[in-house]
C-alpha cells in the first residue's frame, strides 16, 4: 500500500501518473495487481493497492532494469503533483477472495 497527498489543483495529473506507471511495467514482473484509489472524505489523499506473487517478486521488480527508464518520467511526475515523499506499508495477506 502507497500512501501520498496531491498537491492543490494537481487532480487531473493522477491520470498522467497512472499511464506513466502502467506503460514502464514489464512481462514476468511478478504484479498481480495494482489499483489507485482516492479517499472519498480526503481527496487530495491518494492510495495505491499493488499486489505481487511474491514479495521475493516484488523486490526483484525494484531492481528490474528494464522499468527504470520508464520510471524517470513517473518519479517526476509524483516530485511535482504529490506533498512531499509517499509512505510505503509492506502488507501480508491473510485471506484474498472475489464474489
Amino acid at each position: 500500500m502507497i500512501t501520498s497527498r496531491l498537491k492543490p489543483g494537481r487532480d487531473d495529473d493522477l491520470a498522467t501518473l497512472t499511464a506513466q506507471l502502467k506503460a514502464a511495467e514489464q512481462p514476468d514482473s511478478g504484479l498481480v495487481h495494482a489499483t489507485a484509489t482516492r479517499d472519498s472524505k480526503d481527496p487530495s489523499r491518494v492510495i495505491m493497492f499493488v499486489v505481487f506473487e511474491s514479495e521475493e517478486k516484488a523486490r526483484e521488480r525494484e531492481k528490474d532494469s528494464r522499468r527504470q527508464e520508464g520510471l524517470t518520467a513517473a518519479r517526476t511526475t509524483m516530485i511535482e503533483i504529490f506533498e512531499g515523499g509517499p509512505e510505503f506499508s509492506d502488507l501480508t495477506v491473510v485471506d484474498d477472495w472475489s464474489h
